[in-house]
């Protein structure tokens, strides 16, 4: 069984920072795709930033310049580096990986989530 356990959120100031990490655990073979998701207050869930096995990154224009996403395959881990942040980043926080796994041969990608971080980002 392959899980994904968050870490890093909280409460900060305007103009703070926080360092989201996500590590995913279990049998796997490799990742594929990484990414952080956001979803706040009445409001549908949408990417913040995303990275490839090839180490390509794509930011929402809301958090480029600010956010860093970064990944250790060694770790199975990807961080969420958020500079000046701002209260509109106010959210939960969900990790995403396409992870690959084997079973009896057979090759599979899981689309697995986090359990979900709240960053809250007030005066």
């Amino acid at each position: 069984q392959v899980q994904l356990v968050e870490s890093g959120g909280g409460s900060v100031q305007p103009g703070g920072s926080l360092r989201l990490s996500c590590a995913a655990s279990g049998t796997i073979v490799t990742i594929n795709h990484m990414g952080w998701y956001r979803q706040a207050p009445g409001k549908q869930r949408e990417l913040a930033a995303s990275i490839t096995s090839g180490g390509s990154t794509q930011y929402a224009d809301s958090v480029k310049g600010r956010f860093t996403i970064s990944r250790d395959s060694a770790k199975n881990t990807v961080y969420l580096q958020m500079n000046s942040l701002k209260p509109e980043d106010t959210a939960v926080y969900y990790c995403n990986q396409g992870v690959i796994t084997q079973t009896q041969g057979v090759y599979r990608l899981l689309e697995l989530w986090g359990q979900g971080t709240l960053v809250t980002v007030s005066s």
